[in-house]
């Protein structure tokens, strides 16, 4: 069972919620989190059940970002609106770094995202244990 994230800008919430659809079999049996909209948008067309932080520019990215920190999170799906100015773009950058330091495979589109769900759905996703293999520890 892994720890999956969605996230959504405005004008990509109905992709990620056809994405969920189209790949629904593949999240049930995981722990799901997302932003708030993203999520309650999500649950309102999937039987899933997603534990649902506050929106985006209200702090849900740093709230998913504090689980990454804590080597909580095994995977994110971040639709982002590449044409578009975001207020909280800080949040969103520091989300994205989390994800690099942490070595935490995140998809910024729909090409990107399909690969890695496909790859869950094969059980092809034991990169976990080679992370926390080769993760360097803090105050040695």
């Amino acid at each position: 069972m892994l720890n999956i994230a969605f996230i959504a800008h405005d004008r990509k919430k109905e992709e990620i919620v056809n994405f969920v659809i189209a790949y629904e079999h593949v999240f049930v049996g995981n722990t799901l989190y997302s932003t708030g909209t993203t999520g309650q948008r999500i649950m309102e067309n999937t039987k899933l059940s997603i534990h649902r932080f506050l929106s985006g520019p209200l702090g849900g990215d740093q709230q998913i970002g504090a689980l990454i920190a804590q080597n909580e999170m095994d995977l994110v799906i971040f639709l982002r609106d590449p044409l578009m100015a975001q207020p909280h773009e800080p949040d969103i950058t520091a989300l994205l770094r989390l994800c690099d330091v942490h070595g935490i495979p995140v998809a910024t589109n729909v090409a990107t995202a399909e690969i890695l769900v496909r790859a869950l759905d094969r059980g092809d996703f034991g990169w976990r244990e080679l992370v926390d293999l080769h993760r360097p520890r803090l105050g040695v």
